[in-house]
C-alpha cells in the first residue's frame, strides 16, 4: 500500500480502514519525515513512525530494515501513544534498521541552509544524511545500539569527520562523543525490549498463512531514482523497495493498492504542471486541511493528474486504487483532470523522460462536470451525486486501475466501497 503522488495521499486512513483484515503492517522505508493522520474511534492521531495498524489489538506492527529509526522520536511518540490509550507493546523493529543519529540533524539543517535559494525543501529530521551514511557503508544500526564497544568505536569513526564538517565549514560546535554514548546507552535499555529479527518474523507469518500489508511513506513521484529528482525523498516509497525491506519475495504479493487523492498536493520545491496558484488552489487547500502532519507546512494544490496516476501504475504493478478527498471537490462548478502534457510542439501522455522537459511541461486538460452537494454523509457509492460518480469512473478509466474504495471524510466509516 503506497502513495501515487507526491505524498499526503491519506495513507494512514487507507491503511486503518484496510488494516482489520492483517496480521502485519510494515512500514518499509522512510522516517520521521513523514506522517499518518487517522481519526479513529473519536480519536485524532498523528503518527510519523510507527505503523497506522497500531490502532488495531489483533495487528503486530513492523518498522522494517529499509527505515531510518531517530529512537529519541521514536520513544516519544510511543510515549504519547500511551498516554493516548494505545497499546504500543507490540511493535517490532528491525535491528538492521538505520539510526539517525544527532549530526545528521545538525548537517541537515546547516546544508539547506547554506543552499539558500537552491533548498530542496526538506523537513530538517536528518534522514537524507542517514541515508547517506547507509550507503557510505559508515551508519550506525539498532543492533549497535545493544552493544556499548560496538556503538563508541563506530560513533567514534563517524564523529571525526562529521565534527570537522560543522566545525570547519559550517563554523558550528563539536559533537561530543560521551554525551551521546551515554543518552544513546539509556536509550538502548528502553528499546530493546521491541528489536526482532523482522524479517523471519514475517517469513513465518506468511508461512503460516497469515496477512501482511506493506505500508509505503511519502509517494511514488518523491521516489529517490523514480521521482522528480532533486526534489524528492531520499528513500524508495515504490512497491518493488517495500519487499526488499521488508525481505519478502514478489510471490508472496496478491495485491498493490496505490492511495491517490481526487486532486494532487505536494510539499516544498519542485515541478508541479497542475499546480493553482488562484482561487482553485486556495480553495482546494483550505477545505483539504493541507498542512504536513510532520512540518505543518502549507501544501500546493492543483488538479488531478492522470499522466502521473499512469506512470505510478506502471511502476507499481498497482491491482487498484483508494481514493481519498472526493469530498474537497463538493462544490466546484466543473473540475479538471490532466491528460497529459505539452512541451513546446510535443505531447506526452505518461511522465517526461528528461526532468527539464517535466519542469516546462503544460497540462492537457479535460473538463468535468462538478456537484453542490456535500458528499461526507453518504454511506454507499450509490448516495454520491451522478456527477461525483462520473469524475470516479473517468479517473479509473484514465488511469487504467480499478478504484476498490472511495473517501468522503477523514472518519473510517468514510470509504465507500465502489465494488
Amino acid at each position: 500500500m503506497l502513495g501515487t503522488q507526491w505524498g499526503d495521499e491519506g495513507k494512514g486512513k487507507a491503511v486503518d480502514y484496510l488494516a482489520d483484515r492483517m496480521d502485519f503492517v510494515v512500514r518499509y522505508q522512510g522516517g520521521n519525515n513523514a506522517g499518518h493522520t487517522v481519526v479513529a474511534e473519536g480519536r485524532l492521531l498523528k503518527l510519523q513512525l510507527i505503523p497506522s495498524g497500531i490502532l488495531y489489538d489483533h495487528i503486530t506492527p513492523v518498522i522494517a530494515d529499509g527505515v531510518v529509526v531517530d529512537p529519541r522520536h521514536l520513544l516519544t511518540e510511543m510515549d504519547a501513544l500511551r498516554q493516548a490509550g494505545v497499546d504500543v507493546s507490540r511493535l517490532v523493529v528491525s535491528g538492521n534498521a538505520h539510526l539517525v543519529m544527532p549530526y545528521h540533524l545538525e548537517l541537515e539543517k546547516v546544508t539547506e541552509r547554506f543552499l539558500g535559494k537552491n533548498a530542496l525543501g526538506t523537513t530538517k529530521r536528518g534522514i537524507g544524511p542517514a541515508y547517506g551514511d547507509k550507503a557510505a557503508r559508515i551508519g550506525i544500526r539498532v543492533q549497535d545500539l545493544f552493544d556499548e564497544k560496538i556503538f563508541r568505536a563506530k560513533l567514534e569513526v563517524v564523529l571525526r569527520e562529521k565534527n570537522l564538517i560543522l566545525t570547519k565549514v559550517y563554523n558550528r560546535l563539536p559533537l561530543d562523543v560521551e554525551r551521546i554514548v551515554e543518552e544513546y546507552m539509556d536509550i538502548s535499555q528502553r528499546l530493546e525490549p521491541f528489536v526482532a529479527d523482522t524479517g523471519a518474523l514475517l517469513h513465518a507469518g506468511l508461512r503460516e498463512g497469515k496477512h501482511v500489508m506493506l505500508e509505503g511513506a511519502q509517494g511514488t513521484m518523491l521516489d529517490l531514482d523514480k521521482g522528480t529528482y532533486p526534489f524528492v525523498t531520499s528513500s524508495n516509497p515504490v512497491a518493488g523497495y517495500a519487499l526488499a525491506s521488508a525481505g519478502i519475495g514478489p510471490k508472496d504479493v496478491d495485491r498493490v493498492i496505490g492511495i491517490t487523492k481526487a486532486y494532487i498536493t505536494r510539499v516544498g520545491a519542485g515541478p508541479f504542471p497542475t499546480e493553482q496558484l488562484g482561487e482553485v488552489g486556495e480553495r482546494l487547500g483550505v477545505r483539504g486541511k493541507e498542512h504536513g502532519t510532520v512540518t505543518g507546512r502549507k501544501r500546493r494544490c492543483g488538479w488531478f493528474d492522470a499522466a502521473l496516476g499512469r506512470y505510478a501504475a506502471r511502476l507499481n504493478g498497482l491491482t487498484e486504487l483508494f481514493l481519498t478527498k472526493l469530498d474537497v471537490l463538493s462544490g466546484l462548478e466543473s473540475v479538471k483532470v490532466c491528460t497529459g502534457y505539452r512541451v513546446d510542439a510535443r505531447t506526452f501522455d505518461d511522465f517526461p523522460p528528461h526532468q527539464s522537459l517535466f519542469h516546462r511541461a503544460e497540462p492537457i486538460y479535460e473538463e468535468l462536470a462538478g456537484w453542490d452537494e456535500e458528499i461526507d454523509d453518504a454511506r454507499s457509492f450509490e448516495d454520491l451525486p451522478k456527477a461525483a460518480r462520473e469524475y470516479v469512473g473517468r479517473i479509473e478509466g484514465l488511469v487504467g486501475v480499478p478504484i476498490s474504495v472511495v473517501s468522503i471524510g477523514p472518519a473510517r466509516e468514510q470509504s465507500l466501497p465502489v465494488r
